[in-house]
C-alpha cells in the first residue's frame, strides 16, 4: 500500500492567546512506496509522531491531504483506514491473556467481516508465530518482560492484516540487548508480510539499520529523504551531517579560498570550487574520515586514546572546533603513540563536508 502526503500541515492552538499557533507538522510532502518499511527521524518534538497520527487518523491534519493509493483518507475515521498502530507503552490489556489480547481487534469487526471464535483463536495464533510468541497464548502481559510484551502489541496490529503498519517509538522502553533483538524481528515480520511499515524513532541507529529509506526532520519540517546509508553519506544541510552519526560528525569553523579548504592556517584540500565564492564555512569531518599519518596536514593536540573492542577512539582537541572534543575512529595498527602531545591526520575526501554559514546548506565542492 503507497501512502502519500500531501502539503500536510498540523497546527495546535497556542496556550498563549496573543502567540501563533504550533506547527507540528509544516507543509509535508513526501511518499512511502508499497511494501518499504520507512524511517521517520528526528529529535523529539520535530513532528514525526504528529505526522504518524495524522496518517493512522488520531489526528486531522489542518490542511494537505493523505492519501492510501489513489484513495484519499483524509477524513476517513481511524478505525475505518485499515491500519496497524502499535504505540511507545505497549497499551495492552492487563486482565487479558496474551492470546485475547491478540484477538480484541477480531471481536470488534461486524457484519460480512465478523469472524467466528474458531477463525479468531487461528488468526490469533497465525500471528503470534508470526512474532515468535505461541508458546505465551495463556499468560497475562505482567507475565511477560518488555520484549514479550512488545511482541504482543505487534502480533495484535497484525492480527487484522492491515494494509499500514505504524509503530510510534516501540523500542524505547527496552534496554539495549533487547533493543537490537526487537528491531531485527521488526525487519523480518516487515520483510515477510510485505506490509508498507512506518517507524518513528529518534534512535538514528535503529533507523539507519533497518529502513529502506528514511525521512529526515526538523522542527515539523521535512529535511531530506533517501536510503540510510545515501543521507549519511551525502547529507543536504548541517543539521542532517550533526543528526546522523554515532559518534557525531566533528564540525570545526574553516574557509573557503582560492580552491582550498583551510581550518585555522592549515589547508586541508584542493577542490574546485565551482563558482562558490571565497569565505568562511563550516568543515565537517565524520569521525572515520581521520587518517593518522605523520606528513598529516591536519594536527590536534592529542587528550586521551580510548580503546573500546573494536572501536579505537583518537580523543583531541582544536581551536577551531565547535564542541568539546575532536573524535576519530581508526584502525588498531594505525594507533599514534599515547605520550606524544599532537596527532597529526590526512583528511579522507568522501568523509568531509562543507556547509554554508548562513544557511547551513551543503556547498558542493569536487577534490582535485
Amino acid at each position: 500500500m503507497k501512502v502519500v502526503l500531501q502539503n500536510v500541515t498540523k497546527k495546535f492552538p497556542n496556550r498563549n492567546k496573543n502567540a501563533d499557533d504550533v506547527i507540528a507538522v509544516n507543509d509535508f510532502n513526501f511518499e512511502i512506496p508499497d511494501g518499504k518499511l520507512i524511517g521517520l527521524l528526528g529529535p523529539s518534538g520535530c513532528g514525526k509522531s504528529t505526522a504518524l497520527n495524522m496518517i493512522c487518523g488520531l489526528l486531522p491534519p489542518t490542511s494537505g491531504r493523505i492519501l492510501f493509493e489513489d484513495e484519499d483518507v483524509t477524513e476517513l475515521p481511524a478505525e475505518k483506514r485499515g491500519v496497524g498502530m502499535v504505540f511507545q507503552n505497549y497499551a495492552l490489556y492487563p486482565h487479558l491473556t496474551v492470546e485475547k489480547n491478540i484477538m480484541f481487534p477480531l471481536e470488534n469487526l461486524k457484519g460480512k467481516n465478523k469472524l467466528s471464535k474458531a477463525d479468531m483463536k487461528a488468526r490469533a495464533l497465525e500471528a503470534a508465530k508470526l512474532v515468535q510468541i505461541e508458546e505465551l497464548m495463556h499468560r497475562k502481559p505482567s507475565e511477560l518482560s518488555g520484549g514479550q510484551q512488545q511482541r504482543v502489541a505487534i502480533a495484535r496490529a497484525l492480527v487484522k492484516m492491515p494494509r499500514v503498519l505504524l509503530l510510534d517509538e516501540p523500542l524505547s522502553n527496552l534496554d539495549a540487548r533487547l533493543r537490537l533483538q526487537t528491531r531485527e524481528e521488526i525487519k523480518r515480520i516487515q520483510t515477510k508480510t510485505g506490509i508498507t511499515t512506518i517507524f518513528v524513532t529518534h534512535d538514528q541507529e535503529e533507523a539507519l539499520s533497518i529502513s529502506d529509506l528514511i525521512v529526515v526532520m526538523k522542527e515539523g519540517k521535512l529535511q531530506q529523504i533517501g536510503k540510510p546509508q545515501d543521507v549519511y553519506d551525502n547529507p543536504v544541510n548541517l543539521f542532517v551531517a550533526k543528526f546522523l552519526g554515532t559518534p557525531p560528525i566533528n564540525v570545526f569553523n574553516g574557509k573557503l579560498s582560492g580552491g582550498s579548504l583551510y581550518i585555522g592556517e592549515e589547508k586541508i584540500l584542493d577542490v574546485d570550487q565551482k563558482g562558490n565564492e571565497d569565505g568562511d564555512v563550516y568543515i565537517a569531518i565524520r569521525p572515520e574520515g581521520f587518517d593518522p599519518r605523520e606528513n598529516g596536514t591536519f594536527h590536534c593536540d592529542l587528550k586521551c586514546i580510548e580503546i573500546m573492542g573494536r572501536d579505537i577512539s583518537v580523543v583531541c582537541s582544536n581551536d577551531n572546533l565547535i564542541g568539546a572534543s575532536v573524535r576519530a575512529i581508526i584502525d588498531s595498527d594505525e594507533l599514534p603513540a599515547a605520550n606524544r602531545s599532537t596527532v597529526a591526520f590526512r583528511i579522507k575526501p568522501s568523509k568531509i563536508f562543507v556547509f554554508n554559514k548562513k544557511t547551513e546548506e551543503r556547498i558542493y565542492l569536487d577534490v582535485k
